[in-house]
């Protein structure tokens, strides 16, 4: 834990990116999960939105008090500016606002950017220091498109051409995984990508162009599985919430109806968890589970023999004899559990944020850094900001009055 005055010091110490500003055409989920976290490290974060409906993830449920669960975890300490990019007065806004700006975020379909004047190509000569990060599903370089360029790309659609589906879910079927972990492969990637191109900026002075492919993200999060099936050879079959090639590793019922999760990495642990977990030591020697393959190839014998050893047992008893094994174990938590994980609450992770419709929890960013403390101001409202960068930008109260009017904003 940090003193309290180390911990004064770091609410009120410079954050990495205090100063840069940000402009981000996005809706959905990847290039908004990287530019709230380019928003949580200090950067200005204004987000242009269609008047009238904003970003569509607004819509997507009203889970938060009225709000859309995506929104407000990917939108938080960002300003709301409502810009009708087609109209000619809004584009002149929007080019002033570039003007200045350090970074240009955006993942509208492929070509969209482009045709707006908004390529790199079209904004370096207006602010040669701009870097510009185009998101797409299968990625936007005109110099290889590839047949898929202009292809359509949910997060879905990705975790299926990605192979991700191949290798998750049971042997009957496959499933997806239950957030969008390709939108959040792009969006890590685009928010790393960011930093190193501002890290170049320091070296040549020159913003530079970053094309993020979620399909690509999602490819090299796949890489186990890939070489796993090297040069023709299988590939790890569906388990469940199982390891597919470690066993045993996943869930596992004990007697009082709950799941415990436990993973074994080697033979050491194997020796142990017999003795100590399952009171059988003489089952560590059987010749079936005498190596991980063994235990692989027969999972299911070995898998008959545990689940009786637990059935005695509750949860808690049998983590008991986990740790005391020191075999890795966990509790298969639910959401309720998680809000209330004792972890979070004890390394104090959580904060409160407002919204429009008024404090909600959110988690402190992940890696914390005790030199300074993260951003964590309010969800904006849709076109919250709009009249306040309107006359940052010199439009008198008249100007923004017609704006408004002429539906530009």
């Amino acid at each position: 834990m940090l003193s309290s005055t180390a911990a004064a010091a770091s609410a009120t110490a410079p954050r990495p990116l205090d100063g840069l500003k940000v402009v981000t055409l996005e809706h959905a989920i990847a290039a908004p999960f990287c530019t709230r976290q380019l928003a949580d490290l200090g950067a200005r974060v204004i987000k242009i939105e269609r008047p009238g409906t904003g970003d569509f993830a607004r819509a997507y449920d009203e889970r938060v008090r009225g709000l859309a669960s995506h929104f407000v975890w990917t939108n938080r300490s960002k300003e709301s500016l409502t810009l009708d990019v087609k109209h000619p007065q809004a584009q002149a806004v929007l080019r002033e606002l570039l003007a200045d700006a350090d970074v240009l975020v955006q993942n509208l379909a492929p070509g969209a950017a482009a045709r707006l004047g908004l390529s790199f190509e079209a904004l370096h000569p207006l602010n040669p220091r701009l870097i510009v990060c185009d998101i797409s599903g299968y990625g936007d370089d005109p110099k290889r498109p590839g047949p898929h360029r202009d292809r359509k790309a949910y997060d879905l659609l990705i975790q299926s051409e990605s192979g991700f589906l191949s290798v998750t879910g049971d042997e009957d079927a496959p499933a997806k995984a239950g957030c969008s972990i390709a939108d959040i492969a792009a969006g890590m990637y685009a928010y790393s990508g960011i930093l190193s191109a501002l890290l170049q900026r320091q070296r040549t002075g020159l913003g530079s162009r970053i094309d993020v492919s979620m399909l690509e993200s999602m490819v090299e999060w796949m890489s186990y599985p890939l070489y796993y099936a090297f040069d023709g050879a299988s590939p790890p079959p569906r388990a469940g919430a199982a390891h597919a090639t470690i066993y045993p590793y996943g869930p596992f019922p004990a007697g009082d109806g709950r799941t415990v999760m436990l993973g074994l990495q080697n033979e050491r642990e194997w020796l142990a968890f017999c003795r100590e977990a399952l009171r059988d030591e003489a089952l560590a020697t059987d010749e079936r589970f005498s190596s991980n393959s063994g235990r692989t190839a027969n999972r299911e014998a070995l898998r008959a023999r545990i689940v009786e050893s637990f059935s005695t047992l509750s949860a808690d008893e049998v983590m008991q004899r986990l740790d005391q094994a020191q075999i890795a174990n966990a509790r298969v938590n639910d959401m309720r559990d998680v809000w209330s994980h004792s972890q979070l609450q004890a390394r104090a992770r959580w904060r409160e944020v407002d919204t429009p419709q008024g404090p909600i929890p959110a988690l402190l960013p992940p890696g914390r850094n005790d030199a300074f403390s993260p951003r964590m101001d309010a969800v904006p409202g849709l076109g919250q900001h709009t009249d306040a960068i309107l006359a940052e930008l010199g439009r008198d109260a008249a100007q923004i009055r017609a704006l408004h009017a002429e539906g530009a904003v």
